[in-house]
Parts: structure tokens; C-alpha cells; sequence
């Protein structure tokens, strides 16, 4: 398992929900998924360490410009285990949809001047993901405004959700139903690191989150789960 990071939203509004590596990352991952095409693009910026704040600050005011454009399922930045990052997931009904998505934004002047030429300064990195939901897992939502949010990613064995799914599900719903946290989905990635899953859960402080994991390793079905 790859390190967590623990995220909080920084907008108030534009996002209905709610790690990078270095040199190219242009790989193609095969194995079963959702039947249809949607998929959901993970873009992570590395933020200046002193430039997060306005950066934040752009994004709160203009990330409107943006979101007419596509549908953005969470915008977040990193608290803890990932310092000076900021995560966004992007939903797409297919690869067309994101080309058309793309062109209109290039050519879109007031997303140009106001946003993109005010943030690329303050950016030293971008990376993008092109993920899918697991077969089993569809994205859930929490159950209320505020939280924090836990970015946990996995290095999986080749195979594909056909080899470790089961396993993989059976310890996801086993957290799951010791109550203390909320699943929002479950990523395997088709481009970008190879055999990579991301977990994205819900918690409503790092206390109350600290202390159900605390207590779910001490959870019989959580230790069962995980011997599988």
C-alpha cells in the first residue's frame, strides 16, 4: 500500500461530493470494469509550498468556469501524508466527450485569463489518471457538508479486478461495515501507474476517523477480511 493522504474540500459549493510519480506515465492497464464508458480522470498538482493559498483562493473564485464545462465530483487539497497537493476528479461519459471537453476549454478566453494564467505559476506539477469504478463499487456521496476526506491508494498485483476483487471487496466491506467511515469509490486506473487502486473514504474528523480504525483492527470481520 502506498501512502494516504488525509484531504479536506476547499470549496464551498463548486464540488457535489467529495500519487504522483515522477517521469512519463503513459500506460495502459486492462481488466474487467463498469459496463458503460464512463470514466473519471484524477488530475494531483504539486502547489508551490508558498503559493497554496492563492491558490485556493483562485480556485474558490473561479472554478465556476471550469465546472460549466464538465462535471467535477471533488476538489480537494492534502492535510496530511501528502504535503502541498491538491486533488480534482473529473467525470466523462467517454473518451469523446472528455476531446470535446478539452477543445472548448482551450478555446474558452475567460477560463484561459482568469484562472489557468493565474494558477500554472503556482503549480511545479501535474499528473493525470484515467480511472474507472471497480465492477462492484458505484460513487457515493456523504451524508453531510464538511469532513475529511481519506485518499488511500494500493499497488495491486497484475490481473486486474478478476484476480484480487473479491479479496479486495471483502476488506473494503468489512470498514465499511464497522460504520465509522464512508465509502465514496473505489478507482482502478486504465491510464497512468499500473495496477493501481485508489480508495476514496469519508470521515467526519481525523479524530472520530482515527479512532474507528482503531477500533475496526480489533473488529473480528476486519481481521478475518483481511487474511483473505
Amino acid at each position: 500500500m502506498l501512502p494516504l493522504a488525509l484531504l479536506r474540500r476547499p470549496l464551498a459549493a463548486a464540488a457535489r461530493l467529495a500519487l504522483p510519480r515522477s517521469g512519463p506515465q503513459v500506460w495502459l492497464a486492462t481488466g474487467p470494469r463498469q459496463n458503460n464508458g464512463v470514466f473519471y480522470e484524477i488530475r494531483t498538482y504539486d502547489i508551490k509550498p508558498a503559493k497554496m493559498k492563492e491558490f485556493l483562493e483562485t480556485i474558490n473564485k473561479y472554478l465556476h468556469i471550469r465546472t460549466a464545462h464538465s462535471e467535477l465530483v471533488g476538489f480537494w487539497h492534502s492535510e496530511l501524508g501528502a504535503m502541498n497537493k491538491v486533488f480534482h476528479i473529473w467525470k466523462y461519459d467517454n473518451f469523446a466527450h472528455r476531446s470535446a471537453v478539452r477543445h472548448a476549454l482551450a478555446n474558452d478566453k475567460e477560463w484561459q485569463g482568469k484562472l489557468i494564467s493565474v494558477i500554472l505559476p503556482l503549480v511545479e506539477k501535474q499528473h493525470n489518471e484515467v480511472a474507472y469504478l471497480v465492477p462492484w463499487c458505484q460513487l457515493g456521496k456523504p451524508p453531510k457538508e464538511g469532513g475529511v476526506y481519506e485518499w488511500v491508494t494500493f499497488q495491486m498485483k497484475p490481473g486486474g479486478p478478476a484476480l484480487w476483487g473479491e479479496a479486495f471487496r471483502a476488506a473494503i466491506n468489512a470498514h465499511i461495515n464497522t460504520g465509522y467511515t464512508r465509502l465514496i469509490g473505489v478507482f482502478h486506473t486504465e491510464y497512468g501507474l499500473l495496477n493501481t487502486v485508489h480508495v476514496l473514504w469519508w470521515n467526519e474528523n481525523p479524530d472520530h476517523r482515527a479512532a474507528g480504525r482503531h477500533s475496526a483492527h480489533e473488529d473480528a470481520r476486519v481481521v478475518a477480511a483481511g487474511k483473505t
